[in-house]
């Protein structure tokens, strides 16, 4: 089952013209620079948006077509904003009480297993005034998981966060992502927070989808790399806890080889998932010898793509697992690098933000 928007809408002189299916599953980030219809398109899928013309199926529900239209509050859509809209009267349990109550007989969740899955006992007796922007979100979260939705909106949920309250919420939205059956689509024009949540990612500009597909694929390709920046662009690869060790590294296992990394706060065994920026893969042609880099990797060079600048992107295989290395032309000339080369990747350990790691999907039961 699908969630099917091929809408038209158009404010001045933008247009946003979407004609593309959304997978009913796990997180779908929409990315892309501000102004690029983000928020729009999620106002037209929530029935907010009433000068949108076209259609808008969720699965066999005809939400939107060009003889109807369901108003927003029959769609069953759940909405987190980035101001969060929290009932500033209300305690934290009387915000999520409202909407438990509002959605009796919806087979949703249940309060208590929202409190106990976002960590908010200690929570209910405090006003939004009282509660820090990471803990306001986690609310509003909550709050729209317990109106028992059919998909879930999130737009720019972090984009007023710091990075010390995006790190405390991330792991939450994880836990989401990972143990409720609701899809999501997620909005943000931050490249490590679509990388770290998303399973699919379709990216808009001007109005338009510039690509659609696994975020793994789109994030790996190339061609992307002028759509999130030379400087966001980067890899996502999945890696094995292995060990701890005692001089403070975390050993893992990814399928090109090993990788240690500063110490991570996960169990032996975890699978994690890592962005690994473009910017921060060194090739030599040789494996390096008395370097202070401990992360080399065999790697296969699949593709080389010159900028219009000085720069190039090699796109690489590593094992089962392709990465991206920013270099320059003259760097691309000077080791030979072409399709079918034998290269190694170097990988500084400490190359990796703490925000690029995090945990990988796990299917919902």
């Amino acid at each position: 089952m699908t969630l099917l928007v091929d809408i038209r809408v158009s404010y001045g002189d933008f247009t946003l013209e979407v004609a593309q299916e959304f997978a009913l599953s796990g997180v779908t980030g929409l990315f892309g620079p501000s102004g690029s219809g983000k928020s729009t398109l999620l106002r037209v899928i929530a029935g907010l948006e009433t000068r949108a013309r076209g259609r808008v199926l969720m699965g066999s529900e005809v939400w939107q077509d060009e003889s109807s239209r369901v108003p927003a509050e029959r769609r069953g859509v759940g909405y987190v904003f980035q101001d969060t809209r929290l009932f500033p009267h209300l305690s934290v349990a009387g915000n999520l009480s409202y909407a438990w109550r509002r959605a009796k007989g919806l087979n949703g969740p249940g309060l208590e297993e929202i409190i106990a899955a976002l960590d908010l006992a200690p929570l209910l007796s405090r006003r939004p005034s009282a509660l820090s922007g990471g803990e306001k979100q986690r609310v509003a979260v909550g709050r729209a998981l317990l109106t028992a939705p059919k998909i879930l909106l999130m737009d720019e949920p972090l984009a007023a966060l710091d990075d010390a309250r995006k790190a405390e919420i991330l792991p939450y939205l994880e836990r989401l992502r990972d143990q409720s059956r609701v899809p999501i689509l997620y909005v943000s024009h931050s490249v490590g927070e679509v990388a770290r949540l998303a399973q699919n990612m379709v990216v808009l500009r001007g109005g338009r989808v510039l690509r659609a597909g696994s975020a793994v694929d789109v994030l790996s390709d190339p061609d992307a790399v002028p759509m999130v920046g030379p400087r966001e662009a980067g890899a996502v690869v999945e890696a094995r806890v292995v060990a701890h060790h005692e001089d403070g590294l975390t050993e893992l296992a990814v399928s090109a080889g090993r990788l240690w990394l500063p110490r991570i706060e996960a169990h032996p065994g975890d699978i994690l998932r890592l962005r690994i920026p473009a910017q921060e893969v060194i090739l030599a042609r040789a494996r390096p010898e008395g370097l202070s880099a401990l992360n080399i990797l065999p790697v296969t060079v699949t593709e080389v793509r010159m900028g219009e600048g000085p720069g190039a992107i090699v796109q690489l295989q590593a094992g089962s697992d392709r990465l991206l290395a920013r270099l320059t032309r003259r760097s691309v000339d000077a080791l030979g690098l072409e399709p079918g080369a034998q290269v190694h990747a170097v990988i500084k350990s400490v190359a990796l933000a703490k925000s690029d790691i995090g945990t990988a999907h796990v299917a919902a039961l």
